[in-house]
């Protein structure tokens, strides 16, 4: 794969400025399980970012790889992730540390787990600040307050004082995102920060994650497998397939030309406002991520497949800002796209 790919942060489009992160072939296993294979994308400064797939398609993997978090069972065979030029695979513990929270904020899926029920928020945002601040414990709940009213939790004073389970779903999710604030970090990972939730509280936290991005200029990594959510807050984004990006696109892009069938038969498996085309199953079952990856992973459930699929793994396709790696895409207009098969 390593070959076969140039520079991807110049061929994605990208600036002349150097990506806020940018991961290279990382592949990762966890004993006999295959999670992910040469994966490789870059995150801009000020970007909104999105990694869409199925349950255990990588998305979560790679958020804990970027953020040094995937225990000991895993074993990262290959791959580079560097932050602001600095490589984190080779980081020690301690500056793995100092970098989550400081300079790499987490949003977890599930708020009142990531929030410790026995103490109040407060008492959490003030220890988090105290961490990575030298201020007094004064100045920590001066912080903490700032951070809740600037999240939208009504009446933040009191707030602070409240035990986790006194404070509603949105609430929870806004101090989960107070908490990854807390630092000023450059980048945030939001890992499906809206599963729990209402429609009407998703939507609240979504707009909140781009205010956020738009007023503090972090960059936002946003993993769901919703891909409604993918469409009201990403610049680009990157779907996940058996351990691999299939394809990376602008939003806009991605949602009106899917290259890769994965992404159009993923678009048709969700039903559209006003929109009478009935909705349409993927047919078969996720690929089991238990061997090495030799050829195409969406192959078996694929209707357009070919013998070439199974033989190898199609390697990525360059055109302008957009990538995909599939033999017969869905948009085969572009005749002097490079494509090249492993043999």
């Amino acid at each position: 794969m390593a070959a076969a790919r140039s520079d991807l942060a110049a061929r994605s489009g990208g600036g002349e400025r150097a990506p806020l992160l940018k991961v290279r072939d990382l592949a990762i296993r966890f004993g006999a399980v295959r999670a992910l294979s040469g994966v490789s994308f870059d995150v801009r400064r000020g970007e909104f970012f999105g990694v869409v797939g199925e349950s255990g398609s990588g998305k979560s993997v790679t958020a804990r790889a970027v953020l040094g978090l995937l225990g000991p069972s895993a074993q990262v065979v290959s791959g580079s992730i560097r932050f602001e030029g600095e490589e984190l695979l080779s980081a020690s513990p301690q500056r793995l540390r100092r970098l989550r929270g400081d300079a790499i904020g987490l949003v977890f899926q599930d708020a009142l787990a990531a929030l410790d029920p026995v103490y109040t928020i407060g008492d959490q945002l003030v220890e988090a600040a105290r961490a990575h601040q030298r201020i007094s414990h004064r100045e920590a709940r001066e912080r903490a307050v700032a951070l809740l009213d600037e999240v939208g939790i009504p009446d933040p004073t009191t707030r602070l004082d409240a035990y986790p389970h006194q404070l509603s779903g949105g609430q929870r999710q806004r101090a989960v995102i107070a908490s990854a604030l807390i630092g000023d970090p450059d980048l945030i990972i939001a890992d499906e920060p809206t599963t729990a939730l209402d429609v009407t509280v998703q939507k609240q936290i979504l707009t909140l994650l781009r205010r956020i991005r738009d007023t503090r200029g972090a960059s936002i990594l946003l993993i769901t497998h919703d891909l409604g959510v993918i469409a009201q807050t990403c610049d680009r984004v990157a779907v996940f397939y058996g351990g691999v990006i299939v394809e990376e696109a602008p939003v806009l892009s991605l949602f009106t030309e899917p290259l890769h069938p994965y992404t159009e038969a993923l678009l048709r498996s969700v039903p559209r406002l006003g929109d009478p085309t009935p909705t349409a199953p993927i047919p078969g079952d996720p690929i089991q991520l238990r061997h090495d990856l030799d050829d195409c992973p969406f192959a078996p459930r694929c209707p357009h497949v070919v013998d070439a699929c199974t033989e190898a793994i199609p390697d990525e396709v360059h055109v302008d800002a957009r990538r995909h790696r599939c033999l017969r895409p869905w948009e085969p207009s572009d005749a002097d796209a490079d494509v090249v098969v492993r043999s």
